[in-house]
């Protein structure tokens, strides 16, 4: 067994890739299916293209599904910088739902309520402010 991709729905395509840039990810693959009407666009770290998330937006919407998402759990990144990466994503109007109060751990949402959780590289960094004193927002 092999480990191909993670799938996720968007209702704005434009919104979500803006939202992955902001986290670094880059665009690897895109295919637009005119008879289908969708488009799949493949998303992965730079440099790490085994490791790929298909974003798949539906031309014409998507009623009826369910509109939280949270039956998909979450995505998961490991980063340099777990400060630098939350402050980047808040400069960005990201909410930071799970604030990284361990210098470890945290978590925000795509603009299709999807959850991703950025761990630090290697050790938890020693707590700074603002995070070691921030509460959470919302849901994560």
């Amino acid at each position: 067994m092999r480990y191909l991709h993670t799938m996720v729905r968007v209702k704005d395509l434009d919104a979500s890739m803006a939202f992955y840039r902001l986290l670094g990810l880059e665009e690897i693959r895109r295919i637009d299916n005119q008879q289908g009407r969708f488009t799949l666009v493949f998303i992965a770290p730079p440099g790490q293209p085994e490791t790929p998330v298909e974003l798949t937006y539906n031309w014409d919407g998507d009623e009826g599904l369910p509109s939280d998402s949270r039956h998909f759990g979450h995505l998961a990144y490991e980063v340099d910088d777990i400060y630098a990466t939350c402050r980047h994503l808040m400069d960005n109007g990201v909410t930071i739902n799970r604030p990284p109060r361990d210098g470890h751990m945290a978590f925000v949402r795509s603009p299709d309520n999807i959850s991703i959780e950025l761990l630090q590289k290697g050790g938890s960094l020693p707590p700074q402010e603002p995070w070691a004193s921030m509460g959470n927002t919302g849901h994560w």
